[in-house]
């Protein structure tokens, strides 16, 4: 798993403005703290070296030999770590003088990267001092301790899957920042070497820009600013560091600190290659030759301490508030989506089976609200339980009660009987409960439902979710099919929060009391009879297939993100350390591969239904997938 990871780090010093000793020393101590974390990049402020607020005095050839000075002695160091170093200085290159990253490694200097652009406005004053550097290319530069010195801004800095790109503050302010042109060049790691002074919201400004160029990108962005030690004759820094992987903030530092600082993340690589097969924005037709690849090696890629936060349940979000906007934007796009079907048909009746379960109950309150702002009336939901050889009394309770409660056209249709004349036209016998009896069932409700949708003129409202349309878990011409599926995009450990969003905002509480009930049920189809005497439950879906936030978890790693079986298990084992054991992971891992591939078939002929997140599996939009390949290169050993 090395190899899918990598650790970065961002590093704020303490600066005497034009000490360069100092400076060196402190960047120095810096570095000790990223390689005693196990980080292979270290990025470092704008002209941290010397300092930024140096002014006029960066016309003194005094201080630019000095730089020259402190570089050699960080070559020198760096022999005794294994990490890529970016740190800023003013460097001369045909007696100009630019703003630079310079990059270093095992002694060497692997390559300059001059600023592209310079702001010259308000505050600043750089076209005072420095040149730009955007059209330098294919160049070569010369100091007294090392020649043939790569220098422009056309270089990637290579090392097996990890391709760093370097630009520094104003560069990514610019409409077309050159990270965006590397990044479409191959880097997947940005170093941002930026002097940025504290005035009031420009954090925030900032760490929206290096969030939006992540994603944009997709890459990791790693970016450091100068600190509180630069002069404040006019201005003050703050040492603003963060690190983003594809939009997301993963890292940042306190502001203002008076103390060497540092701050490193654990960026998944992996990810940003995979997600890059299918970004066509990332694959536009390039001349590769602008690009010089400056090609170095790591002595190891082994990270010691794994300490990434590994979300368990990718599809919700962690904080409250975002859930409940979450939530809500959901219940619209489904809302939308019925809204529209309805309208296009010029059906003003939809019929529902209503099992006292999560999913018919969330398809429920989607019709409910969808009606509610078409301004139709309630009535015109018709809802169906149809009791079976395994339906419980609180099950049946719940639905009969919720659909009441709602004011919804409420029918009861039991199946017994005409389940057991179906097994006789068959010849099947009603004491073996195995598949047939299950799909007996689950074909008797859809039949019926069918079949009141033409006598009524309505439409068929399926209840099925994503994590059942993953696993195959639904009967083929039963559960498996109506004329329009509402819950299709959303995984059951997401439906039960959409379910919770309502029970806590709905004003009732005879139909909070039932949701919360609803809630509190285990997951089953009720296809097999249950312990009468206790009215228990005993046909448990997640005791037969395993637990539905690892199989979210497996779907959205190995569909969302294409990762390898062996990364996500990986991933699950670090995820749930303290819930379930890598043995027991192991199994449902290779139980969920299994049925992913060969329950394709089903996915082949789903209804409509609307795409709600970044995962779906219809196979006329995301998933698109032949019903006969072999899951057997997926499986774990």
């Amino acid at each position: 798993m090395d190899s899918c990871f990598v650790k970065v780090s961002a590093g704020c010093p303490v600066t005497n403005v034009a000490d360069i000793d100092f400076n060196v020393k402190n960047i120095m101590e810096c570095i000790d703290i990223a390689v005693h974390q196990n980080s292979k990049l270290i990025v470092f402020p704008e002209l941290c070296i010397t300092s930024y607020t140096c002014a006029d005095l960066f016309f003194q050839r005094n201080l630019i030999e000095q730089t020259v000075k402190g570089l050699e002695k960080l070559c020198h160091y760096s022999k005794k770590t294994d990490i890529l170093i970016a740190v800023g200085a003013p460097i001369t290159f045909n007696d100009k003088l630019y703003n630079c990253a310079v990059i270093i490694k095992d002694g060497d200097i692997l390559g300059v990267v001059p600023k592209s652009y310079l702001p010259n406005n308000d505050e600043f004053y750089e076209k005072r001092w420095f040149v730009e550097g955007r059209e330098i290319t294919d160049k070569i530069l010369n100091l007294y301790f090392q020649k043939n010195i790569p220098f422009g801004t056309d270089l990637i800095f290579c090392a097996e899957n990890l391709k760093f790109g370097f630009e520094i503050c104003e560069d990514l302010y610019t409409p077309i920042p050159p990270s965006s042109h590397l990044c479409t060049g191959g880097a997947n790691i940005i170093g941002n070497l930026s002097a940025s002074n504290e005035i009031v919201n420009r954090a925030e400004y900032i760490e929206s820009l290096v969030k939006s160029q992540s994603a944009r990108c997709t890459c990791a962005y790693v970016y450091s600013s100068a600190g509180v030690y630069e002069s404040t004759t006019d201005l003050v820094f703050g040492g603003h560091l963060m690190i983003s992987e594809k939009g997301t903030l993963m890292e940042q530092n306190d502001r203002f600190q008076r103390k060497n600082q540092i701050i490193s993340q654990i960026i998944d690589v992996d990810k940003l290659n995979n997600a890059r097969l299918k970004n066509f924005d990332l694959q536009q037709p390039i001349n590769l030759s602008d690009y010089r690849n400056i090609e170095f090696t790591y002595q190891s890629r082994k990270i010691v301490d794994f300490d990434r936060y590994i979300d368990k349940h990718p599809f919700i979000p962690s904080d409250a508030d975002q859930r409940e906007s979450r939530c809500k934007e959901i219940f619209n796009i489904q809302t939308a989506a019925l809204a529209k079907r309805l309208e296009h048909t010029g059906m003003k009746r939809v019929i529902l089976g209503i099992s006292g379960g999560l999913d018919s109950t969330l398809a429920l309150l989607v019709a409910i609200k969808t009606f509610d702002m078409l301004e139709y009336t309630r009535k015109n939901i018709l809802c169906v339980t149809m009791p079976g050889f395994g339906t419980s009394d609180k099950t049946y309770a719940n639905a009969v009660n919720l659909c009441k409660n709602l004011q919804t056209d409420f029918r009861e249709i039991n199946i017994v009987k005409s389940c057991i004349q179906h097994f006789k036209d068959i010849g099947h016998s009603p004491d073996i409960h195995d598949t047939t009896y299950e799909n007996v069932q689950a074909r008797e409700r859809t039949q019926i439902l069918m079949d009141i949708a033409n006598k009524e003129k309505a439409l068929l409202i399926g209840t099925g979710d994503l994590s059942e349309l993953a696993l195959g878990w639904a009967t083929y011409n039963g559960d498996h099919m109506s004329m329009y599926s509402v819950n299709c995009s959303v995984p059951k450990t997401l439906v039960r929060y959409l379910v919770e969003y309502v029970c806590e905002h709905q004003v009732q509480p005879q139909i909070s009391k039932t949701l919360k009930d609803i809630l509190n049920t285990p997951v089953s189809p009720e296809l097999l009879p249950n312990d009468k005497a206790n009215d228990e439950i005993s046909q448990k879906t997640e005791e037969l297939i395993g637990p539905y936030e690892l199989h979210d978890f497996f779907l959205y790693h190995l569909v969302r993100q294409n990762s390898a079986p062996e990364k996500v298990f990986f991933l699950a084992c670090h995820g749930f350390k303290d819930q379930y054991s890598p043995d027991v992971i192991r199994k449902w891992l290779n139980f969920f591969i299994k049925r992913f591939f060969t329950q394709q078939f089903k996915r082949s002929a789903v209804p409509d239904g609307p795409k709600i997140g970044t995962v779906s599996l219809s196979p006329r939009g995301n998933w698109k997938m032949p019903s006969d390949a072999s899951f057997k290169c997926w499986l774990l050993k």
